[in-house]
Formats: structure tokens, sequence, C-alpha cells
């Protein structure tokens, strides 16, 4: 790991990176199969549900059995329609990511928001948990947008920052995060304190680990 290089921006990943969203998502997924009459799961293994947007997280919490099209779209709709509600009561950002926003945002490093979370709950929980600090950019799920790892969002992230993608590092908690990364021309950089493993990380080609947020201006 080079530790002299020099970023000119970031891009976050949002659930793992900057907020501990697991619990709020856990319970919304938990109370949605409990409805349909099938088994919930521990909160744990909602680190390897999510990562991939709400459809994936469905498909993957449903039995196999019951991955129709009709049950996994009524299934998105009513997880949609729980998050909405609770989204807010035990999600928190992760100790030290406001210093690092602070320190970042003094230095005028441009920071973005890259995730799989549909845009519309994004946006929300930015303005409700982080509201103190500037985004450039905040880019959730779209309909009409590739979602990671696919690089096209990253990629518009860089072109609205007119900063070169080489020299924008890329700080997420998943194997999706490091490949988005990656396939953008991006530094990948792997947070040990997300959903997922360390191996998981540099297997997927992070360039840099970090232990804690602040660590994370060793490359500013």
């Amino acid at each position: 790991m080079n530790e002299n290089l020099s970023f000119k921006a970031v891009i976050f990943d949002l659930d793992g990176t900057l907020l501990n969203t697991l619990t709020d998502i856990a319970d919304s997924m938990n109370t949605v199969l409990r409805s349909k009459g099938f088994p919930e799961h521990p909160v744990e293994k909602y680190k390897y549900f999510v990562g991939d947007g709400m459809d994936t997280l469905v498909q993957r919490t449903i039995p196999e059995q019951y991955r129709t099209k009709d049950i996994i779209k009524d299934c998105i709709s009513a997880v949609k329609k729980e998050y909405s509600r609770r989204c807010n009561n035990k999600t928190k950002p992760y100790v030290g990511i406001e210093d690092l926003l602070t320190v970042l945002s003094d230095k005028n490093i441009p920071m973005a928001i890259l995730t799989n979370k549909p845009h519309d709950f994004a946006v929300q929980t930015i303005n409700q948990f982080l509201p103190r600090w500037e985004f450039t950019v905040i880019l959730g799920a779209k309909p009409d947008l590739p979602k990671k790892p696919d690089p096209t969002g990253a990629l518009l992230v860089a072109n609205t920052l007119n900063i070169p993608p080489d020299k924008i590092l890329y700080l997420g908690d998943t194997d999706t995060d490091m490949a988005t990364a990656t396939a953008a021309g991006m530094f990948p950089v792997g947070v040990l304190w997300g959903f997922r493993s360390r191996d998981e990380l540099l297997r997927s080609g992070a360039k840099g680990l970090v232990r804690t947020p602040t660590d994370i201006l060793r490359y500013f």
C-alpha cells in the first residue's frame, strides 16, 4: 500500500461505510418476512444480504421456492414501506465519521456518495444523519442507472466533480465497492468497521484498508 498517494476527491459508499444502517434494514425486512409467513433472519446475516440493492436483498432473504417474480415484487414494495417508517430508528454514523467529514471539508476535498440504496432513501438518510456536511453528489439506485459494481455511477460522479477517476479515492465496505472502484479506475479502499471482512476486501481488489475513519486522511 502506497501511503504517499494524494487524491483530489473521495466517493463514499453509504451503508456499512458512513452509516450503520444494518438493524433498521434487518427489522424492516424481517417484518415483511414475518407478514408473509417466511422465516426471519438474525441481524448479523444481513451483513451479507445487503450491498447490492433492495431487490437483491429481497431475493436473498425469502425462501428459494418462493422467489417468483410476483412475490419478489410484492416484497420489494412492502420492505420499502417498512423501511420508510423505521429508517431512522437505530441508524447512526460510525464513530469517527463526523470528524473525518469535518477535516475533509476543512481541506476543501470534494465529497460524494454512491450507493445501491434506493436514491430517495439515500438522500433522506444523509439529510437526517449527516446534514452538516456538503456532498457534491448523492447518487443512489435509480431505474435508469446500472447498480454497482457497474462503474457507470462512479464515472458519472467523477464527471460531475470534474476530477479524473484516478485522482478519486473510493471508500467502501464490500466486494461490490472494491469492484466498482477498480472498474472505474479509482483507488479502492476498504473499511474494517463495515459489514464485510478484511479477506473479502483484499480478495476483491482493495489497495488499502483502514481501521478508523480518520486513517483515510493519510491519503489526502
